[in-house]
């Protein structure tokens, strides 16, 4: 990116190009004004993007403790506010990036109003969320350098290290970052997904997760009733994907491609097996089905296969859903997750039902077997229950070591006696919560996980929030609840928030009227505004 000089020294040049036509056109001003937009268009972000994600996958090929994080987003402020902290906080964003959850899209932003997880949502607003995320994160930017552009004047007004101030919006560290932006199972046949795979492309994205459900019988992955599809439905949308990104100029574009095969016990579709052991065939083995001599013990209706020389009859449901056999679910899972690699995905998101790093070790590097450096995408789900699960696995740890648990509850006994807020103060509780603390680390050491993502949590924290304040305010706290939990926080963690006024745009207005109209501009800043109290 060109230095502030000499952009300024360019817009100077292209304003005496002009003659006097542009002498209201301050060279400076124009500079700034072109800074605070870096990115022009969603394909500029989704190009810039890409190739941060591209660099920080080799980074963890090198070192696994490089791996990425982000937390799932339903509006364009909630990924801004996320941003901005985690730059306050930690001075960079690097390996941060937003997760776009189907799941949020259809609670919170469907015009049916709340729907559950199964695609029922419009899938433009997919792309239309995208597009305002990255709204809201460039005018982070603009905001932030809107304040080092009033710094660099005071400082040219003074006498002040000018320098200084010029390095640091030279070396400015934006906002935007990765998204990886769920596309669900594609909303349709192959054409439908490359459509809306372009949409969202063009608004930014650089990565695409799609799940090998059927499409028109989507579920959450952590719901039953879930149906996967043959593996030649799911790679011509795989292919549908990276057409997309092509065709746009992405040429890093990241396709990662989820499985849903092991809590999936349902296919809606026999493939035709053209050659034997090819994928059809291999899907086809693990339905389960019954063998049969003749006609005889078929009901009319039934279908019948061949497989390993002898007639078979699947198992089909009165839905007209096919069953796959039990047991074989982790073996379904390395079939999509080799093929899904070896047919042009890039990362790899299995759905599991509990968070073990050793359960999806052992699946990893049963895929790790034939694809080296397969790398996953891992949902830190909110539908599991974190308390419960860690404290169980803690509790069979020391069973397994002989180690006395009579003061516990036995878990066999009652589900969710762990749970008991009794317990929270205990040996146990702490061994649990210090494994809920390096899960992340150790799934990304152990387990081959690049990017760890919360997918839900900004539903659940504005659930949290707004029924503690709502608690406080609408009963014996009354304002007290706002001040104290809120506005005394922000102020204390030195949250831009609360300056709403600035964070909203009004300052970076104010500028540019400056820039606009001089002495004549009509600002909203200045001794009576309220902002100057915090």
């Amino acid at each position: 990116m060109s230095s502030y000089t000499s952009q300024i020294d360019r817009f100077t040049t292209l304003c005496q190009s002009q003659g006097n036509t542009w002498q209201g056109i301050n060279p400076e001003f124009a500079t700034r004004m072109h800074l605070q937009n870096r990115f022009k268009t969603g394909l500029d972000i989704a190009k810039y993007t890409a190739k941060v994600m591209r660099e920080d996958m080799a980074a963890y090929d090198a070192d696994s403790s490089q791996y990425t994080q982000s937390l799932g987003c339903w509006h364009g402020f909630t990924a801004q506010q996320m941003m901005m902290a985690i730059k306050r906080h930690n001075k960079t964003t690097k390996r941060s990036y937003v997760y776009l959850s189907g799941w949020m899209v259809a609670a919170l932003r469907s015009e049916f109003g709340p729907l559950p997880d199964q695609s029922m949502h419009e899938k433009t607003a997919v792309p239309k969320l995208i597009e305002e995320i990255y709204t809201f994160l460039k005018q982070a930017d603009a905001r932030e350098l809107d304040h080092l552009y009033k710094a660099l004047d005071e400082a040219k007004a003074q006498g002040g290290d000018v320098q200084a101030i010029t390095a640091q919006i030279d070396n400015f560290e934006t906002h935007v970052v990765p998204i990886i932006a769920d596309i669900d199972a594609g909303f349709g046949n192959e054409e439908a997904t490359y459509l809306l795979a372009k949409q969202m492309i063009e608004a930014g994205a650089c990565a695409i997760q799609i799940e090998n459900q059927v499409s028109d019988a989507k579920q959450c992955g952590h719901q039953a009733g879930k149906v996967t599809v043959p593996h030649e439905d799911f790679l011509a949308k795989i292919n549908a994907v990276r057409y997309a990104f092509l065709e746009l100029g992405v040429e890093d574009g990241i396709i990662v491609a989820r499985t849903d095969s092991l809590g999936a016990s349902l296919t809606q579709k026999i493939p035709v097996s053209k050659t034997p052991g090819d994928l059809a065939s291999q899907y086809n083995a693990f339905l389960d089905t019954t063998v049969i001599s003749g006609a005889a013990d078929l009901n009319e209706g039934d279908m019948v296969i061949k497989q390993n020389g002898e007639l078979c009859k699947p198992v089909r449901l009165d839905n007209g859903l096919y069953q796959f056999r039990e047991g074989t679910e982790k073996d379904r899972v390395v079939l999509d997750c080799v093929t899904s690699l070896q047919s042009g995905a890039d990362l790899l998101w299995i759905e599991t039902e509990k968070p073990n790093v050793e359960q999806i070790a052992e699946l990893v590097n049963r895929v790790r077997e034939q694809v080296p450096n397969a790398k996953l995408v891992y949902n830190n789900s909110p539908s599991f229950n974190w308390t419960l699960k860690f404290r169980e696995q803690v509790y069979a740890e020391w069973q397994a070591q002989g180690k006395d648990l009579s003061t516990y509850p036995d878990p066999t006994q009652d589900p969710k006696a762990l749970m008991s807020p009794e317990l929270d103060q205990s040996e146990l509780a702490a061994e649990a919560d210090a494994k809920v603390r390096t899960f992340q680390r150790d799934g990304a050491a152990q387990a081959g996980i690049f990017h760890h993502l919360i997918t839900l949590p900004t539903y659940h924290t504005a659930a949290l929030s707004t029924d503690i304040l709502a608690e406080g305010y609408f009963g014996d706290l009354g304002m007290l609840a706002y001040v104290r939990d809120v506005q005394r926080q922000e102020i204390r963690r030195e949250q831009a928030s609360v300056k709403h006024q600035d964070l909203a745009g009004s300052n970076i207005g104010d500028t540019h009227k400056e820039y606009f109209s001089g002495e004549n501009a009509l600002k909203a800043g200045g001794e009576a505004n309220t902002m100057n109290q915090f």
